[in-house]
C-alpha cells in the first residue's frame, strides 16, 4: 500500500470513530421519543458502517482481484435481493439462472481480465438481446413485456452497473487507480449519509412524498453541497484538479441521488420499504449500493474518456 492510500483508510476510521462517540453522547442525551429513534437509526448506521467499512478496506488491501470477488458477490445479493421482490413466472426461470449462474461471473471474469470490450457491451447488447429469445423457448406469453423488463432492469442495475465501481481499478490514471475507487465510494456514501443528517435537522419540504417520503429539499441541498465540497477538497485522490474534481463530484452526487431515488420508485410500485434486512439500519445491500448503480458507470466513463491516454 502507498501511504495515500493509508491516509485514506486511517482517515475513514477516525471519522466512524468520531460517529460512534457522538453516537453515544446523543443517545445519552435524546429526551424525547422522536430524537431518541432518530439517534438510534444513526447509531445502527454507523455500526454497519464499521463492519463494510473493515469490508471494503480488507478487499482494497488485498488488492483488485478480491475487491472484484466482493463486488460479484455484492452483485449476487443484490440480484436476489431484487427478484425477491419482484414476481416472477415459469418462463422466467431460464433468463433468471442465466442472470445468475452464467451472465454475472462471466461479466466479473471479463473486469477481471481487463476485456474491456466485452466488458462494456456483455449485458446491454448480448443479454439484452439473447434473454428476451431464451423466454420465448416457454411459450409463456402473459405480460411478457414487463417480465423481459424486469430481467433487464435487474441485470443492468445490480451486475452491470455495479460492475462499473471496481471497473475504476483497470484504468490507466495517472494516479492510483484505487484511490479513485474509494473517492467514488466515500462521495457517493458520504452524500447518502449527509442528505440524511441534514434532512433531520433541516428538512422542512418534502421533495417527493409519493416516492421517497424521508428525502427533503433541504437535506437534499445541505447534503449534496456538502458532499459536493468534501468531493473537490479529496482531489488529491484522482487524476482531476481542483475545478474538475468539484464538476465530478457534482455529476456523481447528482447521480448518486437519482439512483437511490429510482429504486425508491421501484420499492414503491412493489410496496416494499427496503430491499432487503441483511445490513442493520440501512435494509438490504441494494439499499446501500443503489447510488453506485447510476454513479460508477458515469465516473468510469468520464475518466476513462477524458482522462486517459
Amino acid at each position: 500500500m502507498n501511504g495515500t492510500l493509508l491516509v485514506v483508510i486511517a482517515g475513514i476510521l477516525a471519522v466512524l470513530t468520531i460517529a460512534s462517540i457522538a453516537g453515544t453522547i446523543l443517545a445519552r442525551r435524546a429526551a424525547t421519543p422522536e430524537s431518541r429513534a432518530t439517534i438510534a437509526n444513526l447509531n445502527a448506521r454507523t455500526r454497519s458502517w464499521w463492519i463494510m467499512a473493515f469490508v471494503v478496506g480488507a478487499a482494497v488491501i488485498i488488492g483488485p482481484t478480491a475487491t472484484v470477488i466482493l463486488f460479484a458477490f455484492l452483485s449476487f445479493v443484490a440480484l436476489r435481493e431484487f427478484w425477491t421482490l419482484t414476481p416472477s413466472r415459469p418462463g422466467d426461470h431460464r433468463p433468471l439462472f442465466l442472470s445468475f449462474f452464467v451472465l454475472l461471473p462471466l461479466q466479473y471474469l471479463l473486469l477481471g481480465t481487463a476485456w474491456y470490450g466485452l466488458f462494456s457491451i456483455l449485458i446491454p447488447v448480448y443479454a439484452f438481446l439473447g434473454l428476451a429469445a431464451i423466454a420465448t423457448l416457454a411459450g409463456e406469453t402473459s405480460d411478457f413485456l414487463g417480465r423481459s423488463a424486469k430481467v433487464q432492469w435487474g441485470l443492468m442495475l445490480c451486475v452491470y452497473a455495479v460492475s462499473h465501481a471496481p471497473a475504476l481499478l483497470i484504468l490507466d490514471i495517472d494516479t492510483d487507480p484505487t484511490l479513485l475507487f474509494l473517492y467514488l465510494i466515500i462521495v457517493v456514501q458520504l452524500s447518502d449519509v449527509l442528505q440524511y443528517v441534514f434532512g433531520k435537522l433541516f428538512g422542512r419540504h418534502r421533495f417527493s412524498p409519493n416516492i421517497s417520503p424521508s428525502k427533503t429539499i433541504e437535506g437534499l441541498a445541505g447534503g449534496g453541497l456538502s458532499a459536493i465540497a468534501i468531493g473537490t477538497l479529496l482531489h488529491p485522490l484522482t487524476p482531476f484538479s481542483p475545478l474538475q474534481a468539484a464538476g465530478v463530484a457534482t455529476a456523481i452526487v447528482i447521480a448518486g441521488f437519482f439512483g437511490g431515488f429510482v429504486l425508491s420508485a421501484v420499492k414503491r410500485d412493489l410496496a416494499a420499504k427496503d430491499w432487503g434486512t441483511l445490513i442493520e439500519g440501512h435494509g438490504g445491500v441494494l439499499d446501500r449500493i443503489d447510488s453506485i448503480t447510476f454513479a460508477a458507470p458515469l465516473l468510469f466513463h468520464i475518466t476513462r474518456y477524458w482522462f486517459t491516454p
